[in-house]
């Protein structure tokens, strides 16, 4: 029996890394720690929430007692860190919270984790903390292309694969960091810590740092979803700048896989990137969607090309991210397993029949519904 820690887990990349470790290993616990923000649904997890291996706790991981309490009682094994403000808009705006929750909130795991596990018998053996990270600590990158070539061009990454890129450079682990924003300088500083905890006290910690997700139980705050509801209901569809900017997508099941991998193989002290080698100017993602969401409704494709609207930039906005996954593929033998044509579609037509769920996550009737039923927990 392992008992292990998810934190964040009601959230959109959370909700997925919970179910896939519910369902596959019944012999372990998992205990979905989460403060249920905002961004944390336990609708995303209704299939599995009755599963005799699956226990919700509602706590804030800056709770330091309480998460001790919680790591003594259920004998924890592992922790597997996905808590966090992501939005960089929100960021920009209340930096403040940022720093509070993915800086002291790592901080509080960290110290309980260590409190627990060096007060044990066998104090390390057998126990992991895993901290999942973003590619937005490493900066920004900039769009060149070999001479006469004019980007999006195939390129061959380290691990041998052909991919399409608007560039020559990638994030590899090696890279120094150069956060941008509020949200990825908050990510570098937890980043730290936990290294910190390796390198000062022995705890066997693991990094990775992915790219941008998409798939079924986003908060629809962030682009596909946002823009999928939008496009159903024609309303206006928002694009930063001239939507040039650049993202390596990944399909959020891909990459509770990869987590799944790293954390039962994954060697100590490591940090793993992970990303889809799959990049797309914002402007051409929206392009896909319009055509996709108008083809499975029925109208004509391209028809809602005219809710695009272009609005003043982000403040800092990074011009491009392109993850080198190649150390993750060559080592552990993870790989993507959509392309990503396969993946929007899919990602498209949940959202489109999971109406039901985007109608009360707009409607803030979500909260309402769980915060009521666990309120005296």
């Amino acid at each position: 029996m392992k008992n292990i820690i998810i934190t964040g887990g009601a959230g959109f990349i959370g909700s997925h890394v919970v179910r896939l470790f519910v369902n596959k290993y019944p012999d372990y616990k998992i205990i979905n720690l989460d403060k249920l923000t905002y961004a944390g649904n336990l609708a995303n997890l209704k299939d599995i929430e009755d599963k005799p291996n699956y226990k919700f706790v509602k706590m804030d991981i800056c709770d330091f007692d309480g998460v001790l309490t919680l790591m003594q009682d259920e004998k924890v094994d592992g922790i597997i860190h996905l808590a966090a403000e992501s939005h960089v808009d929100r960021s920009i705006k209340d930096p403040f919270t940022f720093a509070q929750t993915n800086v002291m909130g790592t901080l509080s795991l960290l110290q309980a984790a260590k409190a627990y596990w060096e007060s044990l018998p066998e104090k390390y053996e057998g126990k992991r903390f895993y901290h999942i990270s973003t590619d937005e600590v490493y900066g920004a990158l900039q769009m060149t292309h070999p001479e006469g070539i004019e980007p999006p061009f195939t390129t061959k990454a380290s691990s041998g694969k052909h991919h399409l890129a608007y560039g020559e450079k990638f994030f590899t682990e090696d890279l120094k960091y150069q956060p941008h924003s509020p949200y990825s300088a908050a990510k570098a500083s937890s980043d730290h810590f936990v290294r910190a905890f390796h390198d000062t006290f022995g705890m066997p910690t693991i990094v990775t740092n992915c790219s941008n997700n998409y798939g079924p139980y986003q908060f629809p705050e962030k682009l596909i979803p946002l823009f999928i509801n939008n496009i159903r209901h024609r309303k206006p569809l928002p694009v930063y700048g001239k939507g040039e900017n650049v993202r390596d997508w990944l399909y959020v099941v891909d990459h509770a896989r990869a987590i799944d991998t790293i954390f039962h193989e994954g060697k100590i002290a490591e940090t793993y990137n992970i990303g889809g080698f799959n990049e797309w100017k914002n402007i051409d993602i929206i392009r896909v969607l319009i055509n996709t969401v108008d083809r499975l409704l029925g109208r004509p494709e391209g028809a809602d090309m005219d809710l695009i609207t272009y609005v003043t930039d982000r403040a800092g906005h990074d011009l491009r991210y392109a993850i080198d996954s190649s150390k993750l593929q060559r080592e552990l033998g993870w790989e993507p397993s959509l392309q990503f044509e396969e993946g929007i579609e899919k990602t498209v037509r949940w959202y489109l029949d999971n109406q039901e769920w985007m109608d009360n996550v707009t409607s803030g009737d979500y909260m309402k519904y769980y915060n009521d039923m666990y309120a005296n927990r």
